[in-house]
């Protein structure tokens, strides 16, 4: 069985290409090497700072974070923030030789890159190497990023198995849409494998929809293994750095996973949202509210979904 490791690269992405081979590229650029038996994947931003959107997204692919820091600026800051309000724990933290170690280490105090191992950058990919693959049981669960059309193929989705794995010829459901999908192969670092297993990277070639039924976010699974809706409740926390006020009917955009959707505000205490189009989610998943437009701190807040 070939097992997969996931990585999000953040910081300086520049070390990318001494991990892996440079594949799929648009506001996330997703590079992969194949050793022995185990696939990894790197995923990097390449949408951010523009954007604050693809920065939850990369966060969000990876279960492990490698995060190198060449400068200790604000989309270092905004970096950090991202990844305490995911609770992404695991992770390695290097830097260059221009950044102040003791600013740094102060910048993480009591986030979660606290947590993360300092490594040197020579060591970096020996301790990239030592992380050990990550299952996780389930109902197959499959989180697209990426969908195409290739002649001859048809339509082809690049994703994540969540949870489970995925088989040929496994019929799911594409939600949050409901349409039926049949998968008609499989490909893990462009080789065809019959099944893909937690937390394989996966091509699938598939039927039953075509691009124009798919969203980055959207989950292949089976009928009724999440919840969909248009309304959600958080447990909602401010982040510290954030000044402004929420009030009801204010609009914001909402991180749910690798789903992103426009939310007003229909009450403050619980925290509820009205959101523009359903989202697929499970209750406990985070929820991060944010505000792209803002020239200061674009990372609102957070919570968990309780309903």
């Amino acid at each position: 069985m070939v097992k997969s490791i996931n990585y999000t690269l953040l910081g300086d992405e520049s070390i990318a290409k001494d991990f892996g081979k440079k594949g799929t590229s648009t506001d996330l650029t997703i590079y992969d090497r194949k050793e022995s038996d185990i696939v990894k994947t790197w995923t990097a931003p390449t949408g951010f700072p523009e954007k604050i959107q693809p920065l939850f997204q990369a966060i969000n692919m990876g279960e492990y974070v490698i995060f190198y820091v060449t400068k200790l600026d604000k989309f270092t800051g905004e970096q950090i923030v991202a990844l305490d309000v995911l609770k992404k724990t695991q992770g390695l933290l290097c830097h260059s030789y221009e950044v102040d170690r003791e600013k740094l280490l102060t910048m993480i105090k009591g986030t979660v890159v606290e947590q993360y191992k300092l490594v040197e950058l020579a060591d970096l990919k020996k301790e990239a190497d030592a992380l050990q693959p990550i299952i996780k049981e389930g109902k197959t669960k499959i989180s697209i990023d990426h969908c195409f059309d290739v002649k001859g193929v048809g339509t082809v989705i690049l994703g994540k198995v969540l949870q489970g794995k995925a088989k040929t010829y496994d019929n799911l459901k594409l939600l949050p849409k409901g349409s039926d999908v049949l998968i008609k192969s499989i490909q893990m670092h462009d080789d065809p494998v019959d099944e893909a297993v937690s937390p394989a990277r996966v091509g699938l070639s598939v039927k039953g929809i075509s691009t124009d039924d798919v969203q980055r976010g959207d989950l292949l699974s089976l009928p009724d293994s999440a919840k969909i809706s248009q309304e959600i409740t958080t447990d909602y926390t401010q982040n510290k750095f954030f000044k402004g006020e929420l009030a009801e009917n204010q609009m914001y955009l909402v991180n749910i996973g690798l789903q992103i959707r426009p939310a007003k505000i229909i009450s403050l205490k619980p925290l509820k949202l009205s959101l523009g189009k359903p989202a697929v989610f499970d209750e406990g998943d985070i929820c991060v509210i944010l505000k792209p437009e803002s020239q200061t701190i674009r990372i609102v807040g957070s919570g968990k979904i309780t309903q």
